[in-house]
């Protein structure tokens, strides 16, 4: 399988939070950190890097300043160093609870305290130098086993998670990891938590709770018992094994959970590569063959599509579209416009994609009909979660409504009918919209939502009044924004 940005190891940022609920800061004026924050912001974000040579030091870097965090022998604490010295390492110390302690490996003095008053001077452990790790990443992704080279995914037939496949192919590679009481869960795309002994269950206990740790890189998930998850047997079924140390058996790598997507196109039937390279409308089931993985290209915002028989969609002679790329170019790119519940696609030539009387699919036409149309349903995102500028969306306490700016998710259910989407909240009532734009969580019956993947990573949503679902100034779900863009984008 080509690499192509297809397999991108996500950049591992967090948060940390205090004793009271509080996130360290790094702020712009006079380089100085804090812990004031209540949310997980831009200001609040770190990056974790192995200090250059031999040793366990650490170093903490400001994801938006881009400068490292250091301790004096004093005890004083700053973010201002552009370069890395020796007052910038530190020893993480894994608590059994899941939180850290940050110590200064030259000084040995402890980091902690509250709001402004922060120093690296505590000789001992107090509650004011425990932080609880938060990632910044969004939550769903693929786990990738670094010794084995090999994804996780659900495999029904044995009812437990293993690191067996090749390429993280279908819904049932995509992993939600679930934050709970400081520490970190791993959901199933079925809703089921992993527990340590590898059973799947529905609702979270001790044993499906992990805290992270993170070494060269690379993460792992310590269980209650101090004992690491990793892929055991010929299977590779993922449950905890017996080491009290992480070896590279324990470590994995978190990548971009890029949209699958089926296709449907006029004649009812599902584009397909089955029967060869060309890429052609003729199955009445969505299996491996009907899967592709859509890829938007950042700078252009035009879409690649990879099919599992390990070739992209290109432009060929005479207009005809076979799945035999290898590499992504100017044939492989195509421009998405999206009509309502359907999308349309025009290739490289200018053309628009249709399908032809036998079911291929050709980039022949100058104009929209029924036979340029295609229903595109994403297919492993059974669980959402939703994140926008500001942050998640996630049910306001005490009320129907939703906030866009939280801290914490909420995975929502999402279902599928003729180009729409149904999103389904806590206690199974269904998005709507109410007065004035509002969004509620708490319908009876299921109003739909257009999905239009419009950035990398990036979807707006539609609702039936024609209006773009946007976070507000109050924080609130709301359904009016005219255009696609900036706040009315969200991270799926």
């Amino acid at each position: 399988m080509p690499t192509n940005g297809l397999h991108q190891v996500l950049k591992i940022q967090f948060g940390l939070v205090n004793d009271t609920d509080r996130y360290l800061t790094a702020e712009s004026f006079g380089f100085k950190v804090n812990a004031s924050a209540p949310s997980l912001k831009r200001k609040q974000i770190w990056v974790l890097e192995p200090y250059p040579g031999q040793g366990t030091a650490v170093l903490f870097r400001s994801s938006h300043l881009g400068r490292y965090l250091s301790a004096e022998e004093d005890g004083r604490v700053a973010c201002e160093a552009e370069r890395p010295g020796r007052d910038c390492r530190f020893l993480v110390l894994p608590q059994p609870d899941g939180r850290w302690v940050l110590q200064s490996e030259p000084h040995g003095r402890f980091f902690g305290g509250t709001e402004d008053r922060l120093s690296c001077f505590a000789t001992a452990i107090s509650p004011a130098e425990l932080w609880t790790v938060h990632l910044a990443i969004h939550p769903q992704a693929h786990l990738l086993s670094v010794s084995r080279r090999r994804y996780a995914h659900l495999c029904p037939q044995e009812d437990e998670i293993v690191a067996d496949s090749n390429t993280p192919w279908g819904v049932d590679a995509l992993i939600t990891l679930i934050f709970q009481n400081r520490q970190y869960c791993l959901k199933s795309c079925d809703s089921r938590y992993l527990r340590s002994d590898g059973r799947l269950v529905w609702e979270p206990e001790a044993h499906t709770r992990y805290t992270l740790e993170f070494k060269a890189g690379k993460l792992a998930f310590k269980d209650c018992d101090g004992l690491y998850l990793a892929p055991v047997g010929p299977t590779g079924t993922l449950r905890a094994g017996r080491n009290t140390r992480p070896s590279k058996d324990e470590l994995f790598d978190l990548e971009e959970s890029h949209p699958q997507v089926v296709m449907v196109a006029a004649n009812h039937r599902y584009v397909s590569v089955r029967q060869g390279v060309n890429v052609s409308a003729n199955q009445d089931e969505e299996l491996d063959h009907e899967t592709f993985l859509m890829q938007i290209d950042r700078e252009t915002r035009k879409c690649t599509f990879y099919s599992s028989t390990g070739g992209y969609w290109t432009l060929v002679t005479h207009g005809g579209i076979q799945a035999t790329a290898t590499q992504v170019s100017a044939t492989t790119m195509f421009e998405m416009e999206w009509r309502g519940r359907r999308v349309a696609l025009k290739a490289s030539n200018g053309r628009y994609v249709c399908m032809k009387k036998n079911g291929q699919l050709a980039a022949i036409s100058d104009f929209v009909g029924q036979d340029e149309e295609f229903i595109l349903k994403l297919i492993n995102r059974p669980i959402l979660v939703l994140r926008g500028l500001d942050g998640f969306v996630c049910h306001r306490r005490g009320s129907n409504q939703l906030d866009t700016n939280r801290s914490v998710y909420d995975v929502f259910h999402l279902s599928f009918s003729d180009g729409a989407y149904q999103i389904r909240g806590r206690g199974g009532g269904f998005w709507h919209t109410g007065s004035h734009g509002s969004v509620c969580s708490d319908g009876e019956r299921a109003e739909d939502f257009l999905f239009e993947f419009r950035e990398r990573g990036r979807v707006a949503i539609r609702a039936r009044s024609g209006k773009y679902l946007r976070g507000g100034a109050s924080g609130l779900l709301r359904a009016d924004a005219d255009a696609p863009a900036g706040v009315a984008l969200w991270e799926y």
